[in-house]
């Protein structure tokens, strides 16, 4: 699986961590936005992986930053993008299953190593379940061409 990482200056050891661990279960990591600037800012090292992944350059992506807040909220502006901020491994799991998120989020201040190797292992195992989820995740593409999502076809009331 090809993923693309970045972090801003209080991820960058966490994405270090990351990377290794991912490359060590051969996964071809790509470290995207890497410079010796601090700080630096969280949208700059966003833009790249999110443009990455909507691109179809790489499978999917990582960002790290303190709090994960500003990448989540950074990535996700990029048509294309589902970025989650998650927190364990449920979140990793509901995250890919039923949002087919692309983007995973982490942060670094507020979990150990260990909590972060096991969501992203639980992120990129994880597959998209599909049915009624994909109605769901065709109304966000919506919402990001400006159109409004209770005009799906299938807008009706949900009964799952």
């Amino acid at each position: 699986m090809r993923i693309a990482l970045s972090a801003d200056h209080r991820g960058q050891d966490t994405m270090n961590q990351i990377a290794t661990v991912l490359r060590a279960g051969e996964h071809n990591v790509i470290e995207l936005a890497v410079d010796d600037r601090w700080p630096s800012d969280y949208p700059d090292k966003a833009f790249p992986v999110a443009a990455a992944v909507a691109h179809g350059d790489v499978d999917m992506g990582i960002l790290v930053d303190g709090c994960g807040i500003g990448m989540s909220i950074a990535a996700n502006k990029v048509k294309g993008v589902r970025a989650a901020l998650v927190h364990d491994e449920v979140g990793a799991e509901m995250s890919r299953r039923q949002m087919n998120a692309n983007v995973l989020c982490i942060p670094a201040d507020m979990l150990g190593q260990r909590v972060i190797e096991r969501i992203v292992a639980m992120w990129i195992k994880t597959g998209f379940e599909g049915g009624r989820h994909s109605r769901r995740v065709e109304k966000i593409a919506m919402i990001e061409d400006g159109a409004d999502p209770t005009e799906h076809a299938d807008s009706g009331a949900a009964t799952e």
